[in-house]
């Protein structure tokens, strides 16, 4: 288990094929696809093929990716959060996602703030962006807490959505 940060109510550390269950039930919530899209993640194989080529691929990469968020008390998967590095944007971006069980406890806000930083420092970089569509008030909300700053509303796989800019 490669462990990327750690805060005090959180674990937050590199997916593995055995995260495969939680990731099918993360990326079919109705949230999920309603801000983020529908990934076709319906099978176990399905699961570790979006691993294997998504998260995995961009760990040997970039030496980041999505990461697996969970308590730190007992190891309960709630959530992704982490880097991408996408050939549409020129920096890499924030993404993350959480069940809805466990939103509005602070869990995405104490993830990112901290991945972001801590993979900002190992991996040498300067600047990330995040995109949100702009009725997701939450995640638009979250990105200015953190230090995000809106930067314009661009074109994003065929809909309107604000793009935010992080300089560290």
């Amino acid at each position: 288990m490669k462990i990327v940060c750690e805060t005090k109510r959180l674990t937050v550390r590199q997916f593995e094929f055995s995260d495969a269950a939680f990731v099918i039930q993360l990326l079919n919530d109705d949230l999920f696809i309603r801000f983020i899209g529908d990934k076709n993640v319906r099978t176990q194989e399905d699961a570790i093929n979006y691993l294997k080529t998504g998260p995995m691929a961009s760990y040997e990469q970039h030496g980041f990716s999505l990461n697996l968020v969970c308590l730190k008390e007992n190891y309960t998967p709630i959530g992704m959060c982490g880097l991408l590095k996408r050939d549409e944007l020129e920096s890499p971006d924030l993404g993350y996602a959480f069940l809805p069980e466990y939103s509005g406890k602070g869990y995405a806000r104490e993830a990112a703030e901290n991945a972001l930083k801590t993979v900002m420092k190992t991996c040498s970089l300067d600047k990330v962006v995040a995109v949100t569509h702009p009725d997701n008030v939450r995640s638009n909300k979250l990105l200015e807490t953190i230090g995000f700053r809106f930067k314009e509303t661009i074109e994003w796989y065929g809909s309107q959505n604000n793009l935010y800019e992080y300089l560290g």
